[in-house]
């Protein structure tokens, strides 16, 4: 983890409090709990070693062993798939210092600890004789938002969706204090350069999310 906060950008934010907020640019419980469950669930009969990478957009948690037969990939993100432990002694000395909180949840409170920072969901892959997971660096910052031309009514709702998860025309307009004419026409420009998908059906239905944002 220090490895990682040394080459991973944090902003601050005033919020009011005496004390300022930390925002890094990648969720570090998150984080955090993807090398605890390296540290737990490798094969340490491969005397490879559990590797950190951090590139410019993405950070890889790669440890040895695939997953164990009886599970796959897909089972990852459900809430109700099966724990499968390989070294149930190191599991249970991190279940009795509080490092894991439940067995079997570890990649769905990785999943849950991104999506409430807004950042993308990570990325559960087997490879090169292990198993690994890419976070990936969030783009949609108030800079990024600006170099693709939108306007400051358009950030604010991406600003909003990050929080929120989603946004209506009417919610829009609340934000921005604007007519649902001028909203309709902010949030089709949105989906026109990509940074808003439109789902539900016609009518009061209808809601925006952040295209590269949508979690599995």
């Amino acid at each position: 983890m220090k490895f990682a906060t040394r080459h991973i950008s944090v902003r601050y934010e005033f919020e009011g409090k005496p004390r300022r907020k930390n925002v890094w640019e990648y969720p570090l419980d998150a984080l955090r709990e993807a090398i605890i469950n390296a540290i737990v669930h490798r094969d340490y009969t491969i005397s490879a070693n559990v590797q950190v990478e951090i590139y410019d957009d993405r950070i890889q948690i790669w440890n040895p062993g695939k997953l164990l037969p009886g599970i796959t990939i897909e089972d990852l993100y459900k809430r109700d798939h099966k724990s499968v432990i390989r070294n149930r002694l190191i599991a249970q000395t991190f279940y009795d210092i509080g490092y894991i909180e439940k067995y079997g949840s570890g990649t769905i409170k990785i999943l849950d600890l991104c999506r409430q920072q807004g950042a993308p969901s990570p990325e559960f892959q087997e490879g090169f004789g292990g198993f690994s997971v890419t976070f990936r660096k969030d783009v949609y910052t108030e800079d990024y938002l600006r170099k693709l031309g939108l306007n400051e009514r358009q950030i604010k709702a991406a600003m909003y969706v990050k929080e929120k998860g989603k946004i209506t025309n009417k919610e829009y307009r609340e934000i921005n204090t604007i007519s649902r004419q001028m909203a309709t026409i902010d949030l089709s420009i949105l989906v026109e350069k990509a940074i808003f998908i439109r789902t539900g059906k016609a009518g009061k239905g209808i809601a925006y999310q952040l295209t590269k944002l949508t979690n599995k």
